[in-house]
């Protein structure tokens, strides 16, 4: 596919900037950085435009902290101006991203997501009766910083842009040369589109029947065991050859044992949480019930993370335990 290029005047177009702004503000405005930012705003602007077209912006402006959900994942939040920064690259390059994806890719798409996985999945599970579940080793932490350059050139030829993503790669390491931060949303999009030449291989070269990635979850199906255990090992060898990967101990079940996948426990007639995310469930559940009754959360604020978690549930045959639930709901209000 033909390289696309001169896109850095658009991304440094006061418009894509100002756009950027309200992009990565959306949900933070009351944080004090966001309001500090805001309050300058014309300048931050075109300070951030003078830098793009100089090639002067500043990266790697980090700020570390940890969460279980449920290992524990080391977070990387930008400052709130390479948060603009990344926005402002995104809102122009995400189409070029978009055309080397298979339709079965479902991570960071407009369309997508985890539920459409899902649901591709166990249409599947209804006509192919084995499942290989893979995943990858610390996936964002094993990126190859040079196979992940090298691919982007072969997406971009605009060589100040490449210049300004390598800046970005290179901003952070968890050890030299690998990883790139949880957290950036260049990093989302970086990582989906390192994987995307293995959905191809997938598809044209093995061309197995049905095939869903989320990020570096992935299942692959077929009609036997062999089928698929012969799938699993042609794409562990190429994982480990092309990408510098290494996958995690392949999981390869018949559909009616049911497979692991996006903290759900997927059947063809069937979808169940799996017990981490019940764990997870029951614990944001009653951390967000207890934010609101003590004042912590606004009405809107509480809204903000009880609804997707309620959603997340509610895909799934989970009526005893959001019963249950209420029911300690009750008891906390009481108290």
């Amino acid at each position: 596919m033909k390289r696309v290029g001169y896109l850095l005047p658009q991304i440094a177009s006061i418009d894509n900037l100002m756009a950027a702004y309200y992009n990565a503000r959306r949900g933070k405005s009351q944080k004090s950085s966001v309001v500090a930012y805001g309050n300058n705003l014309n300048d931050n602007i075109l300070k951030l435009r003078e830098e793009l077209l100089n090639g002067m912006v500043e990266v790697g402006d980090y700020t570390y902290f940890e969460i279980r959900d449920p290992k524990r994942r080391t977070i990387c939040a930008a400052s709130f101006n390479e948060r603009v920064l990344h926005h402002a690259i995104m809102n122009v390059c995400k189409p070029y991203f978009e055309r080397h994806l298979i339709y079965d890719t479902y991570a960071t798409r407009d369309g997508k997501g985890i539920y459409a996985a899902i649901d591709r999945a166990r249409s599947a599970m209804k006509r192919y009766p084995y499942v290989a579940k893979l995943d990858i080793r610390k996936y964002f932490d094993s990126i190859d910083h040079s196979v992940l350059k090298e691919k982007l050139r072969r997406l971009f030829k605009d060589n100040q842009l490449l210049s300004l993503l390598d800046s970005i790669i290179d901003s952070y390491h968890t050890e030299p040369g690998k990883g790139i931060p949880i957290g950036n949303l260049t990093s989302q999009y970086f990582a989906n589109y390192y994987l995307s030449s293995l959905d191809h291989f997938v598809k044209e070269k093995l061309r197995v029947p049905v095939y869903v990635r989320y990020m570096d979850d992935m299942l692959l199906l077929g009609t036997s065991r062999e089928q698929v255990k012969a799938y699993v090992v042609e794409v562990d060898g190429y994982i480990s050859n092309n990408l510098r990967l290494h996958i995690k101990t392949p999981q390869i079940v018949k559909e009616n044992m049911g497979v692991s996948f996006l903290g759900y426990r997927l059947f063809g007639n069937k979808l169940l949480i799996n017990r981490r995310s019940k764990l997870r469930f029951c614990r944001r559940f009653i951390e967000c019930e207890q934010c609101r009754a003590s004042g912590q959360w606004s009405e809107q604020e509480y809204l903000q993370h009880i609804i997707p978690l309620l959603a997340f549930v509610q895909k799934a045959y989970t009526r005893n335990l959001r019963q249950n639930m209420l029911y300690k709901r009750a008891i906390l209000a009481s108290g």
